[in-house]
């Protein structure tokens, strides 16, 4: 084992035992072990990081040679290795800024494209760009992945903000979810928009094919309530889908982080070009400080060594996000993506297999609805659960600030608790009050105990806009990058992604109850149950 995680495992090992509320005995530690940038407020003072163990992580990060990957990354390196290509998402929310790509300047083709994404938004908003029926009431999003999880989360998470169209999401094959959202549309005021790169996901192009099914049943001219979001030209053309309706993206975008370019047009139409210029500016300034703040201040740095901590040197193999902010329902299951998709590896670089857990399982709900869910297998469940708390100091509702109120101290108290817990004694008291006696008042207070010594983060940020959500988008992104970059894996390619998508066109044949050899006895087994039961 290298020396530096070898370090880290050792002073780990040290101080097993110590509470993390022991921790608070050093002067100012809430205030030592925090950071903040463009008004987000990091703390990570819950969890058993002490100085030393920050500066072994800070050692670790210089020495798995983080900062020279990200200026390799910023100025178009092509550090996605594995498929040969850039990884310049970051690029397309600063157009103005000059980024070389193999010798060639693409800040002028991104801004190109942004422009022409504006003037179609606006289109649609004021009614110029129209349906058969008039100015366009719905649009609905068909994607999967990274094409769908991105505008349907920050659509939601910006609903305050939306004055356009409604705006709708469709990425499962299942049938029941394009049936359901088209079911109550007009299909003449009604626009679709087809996200995909290659123009042959076959999730999304199935349900593609459904929605011009449907919309060619119920007007004259279904290709013109179409757009699209890809780089296939030939097959858009195929389709009859205009020229100024389609808009490509290039292959130094990868799908989870492409909300940035076209497959962000519906979140644009929705809440308008400004807007989508200052979600654009939020990812923007993360960029920058990511680039220029130094590692010990630097939130992606400190949320990744965070997480480092936790999952490779503690052993924690899950970690919750919770955010307490209803619009933000999303965040979890899109941060699900980003992280697992990013580095659920088992290779390195290089091809050799992992010595260290790579990224963890990560979930999540918003609170105050966790609180009454699984928020007992956080407080009180053998398998400790890292927490990471997102909390706004104001919301959108001006006339129920007595509840924004009552959810900030929700989020308080359950870092709070999780930390401190309740000791035996304590438990004794509450037992002793609610009736129990004799034997049975032990036992009782035992059902009461909460070990405590539960780490957790916090985020903090004056009000959830779409400057902001921007910065929470890029803080992740780039905390997922330093992992990866310290685990020494390829943190942008997918390639375990493939093979159940491989897989599920040959066991097509099966349930047509065609010859398809190869299969395994428990899988012809279910495609003949499926048969009998009258499958499709």
């Amino acid at each position: 084992m290298d020396r530096h995680w070898q370090a880290l495992h050792d002073h780990r090992k040290a101080a097993q035992g110590r509470s993390i509320l022991s921790y608070f005995d050093a002067p100012d530690r809430a205030r030592n072990f925090s950071a903040s940038a463009d008004g987000l407020l990091l703390d990570y003072s819950k969890t058993a990081i002490d100085e030393k163990a920050r500066d072994l992580l800070l050692a670790l990060y210089e020495a798995a040679g983080v900062p020279a990957r990200r200026e390799a990354m910023f100025t178009g390196a092509r550090i996605n290795e594995t498929e040969d290509r850039a990884v310049l998402h970051t690029a397309l929310r600063n157009p103005s800024a000059p980024v070389q790509l193999d010798g060639e300047d693409i800040s002028a083709g991104i801004a190109e494209t942004l422009n022409r994404m504006r003037r179609f938004a606006e289109g649609v908003r004021g009614g110029q760009i129209a349906g058969q029926g008039g100015a366009y009431t719905d649009v609905v999003n068909i994607g999967i992945g990274g094409s769908d999880l991105g505008p349907a989360m920050a659509a939601l998470a910006l609903a305050p903000y939306r004055d356009g169209p409604r705006l709708h999401f469709v990425s499962n094959v299942d049938g029941a979810d394009i049936a359901d959202t088209l079911a109550p549309l007009d299909p003449e005021r009604t626009l679709i928009i087809v996200a995909s790169k290659t123009f042959t996901t076959i999730e999304t192009m199935t349900n593609a094919k459904t929605a011009r099914d449907w919309m060619a049943a119920r007007t004259r001219e279904p290709a013109r309530q179409f757009a699209a979001l890809s780089s296939a030209t030939d097959k858009i053309t195929e389709w009859g889908i205009a020229e100024d309706h389609a808009f490509g993206f290039a292959d130094w975008v990868g799908g989870r982080y492409s909300i940035w370019g076209p497959i962000g047009l519906s979140l644009m139409i929705g809440i308008g070009p400004e807007r989508f210029d200052e979600f654009l500016a939020g990812g923007a300034a993360i960029d920058a400080h990511f680039r220029a703040a130094p590692a010990a201040e630097n939130l992606p740095v400190l949320l990744a060594l965070v997480g480092i901590w936790h999952n490779q040197i503690c052993g924690y193999p899950t970690r919750a996000v919770l955010p307490y902010d209803n619009r933000l329902a999303r965040l979890p299951a899109y941060l699900q993506q980003l992280e697992m998709e990013s580095n659920g590896k088992r290779v390195a670089m290089d091809g050799r297999d992992l010595d260290l857990p790579s990224g963890p399982v990560v979930w999540g709900e918003p609170g105050t609805n966790g609180q009454h869910a699984f928020y007992q297998l956080i407080h009180q469940g053998t398998q400790i659960v890292p927490c990471e708390f997102i909390l706004a100091a104001r919301g959108h509702e001006p006339d129920l600030r007595h509840q924004h109120l009552l959810l900030m101290a929700n989020c308080l108290a359950q870092s709070e608790a999780l930390m401190t817990g309740r000791d035996l004694e304590a438990a004794r008291k509450i037992a002793l009050k609610s009736g129990a006696s004799g034997d049975d008042l032990d036992r009782q207070a035992r059902h009461r105990v909460f070990e405590g010594n539960r780490p957790s983060t916090t985020l903090l940020l004056e009000k959830l806009t779409p400057f902001t959500l921007g910065q929470i988008i890029a803080l992740y992104e780039h905390r997922v990058f330093v992992e990866g970059a310290i685990l020494g894996i390829n943190s942008f390619d997918q390639w375990g992604v493939e093979l159940g998508k491989e897989l599920a066109l040959a066991v097509e044949p099966l349930l047509r109850g065609d010859d398809a050899p190869g299969h395994d006895p428990s899988t012809r087994r279910l495609a003949e149950a499926l048969r009998e039961m009258g499958a499709d």
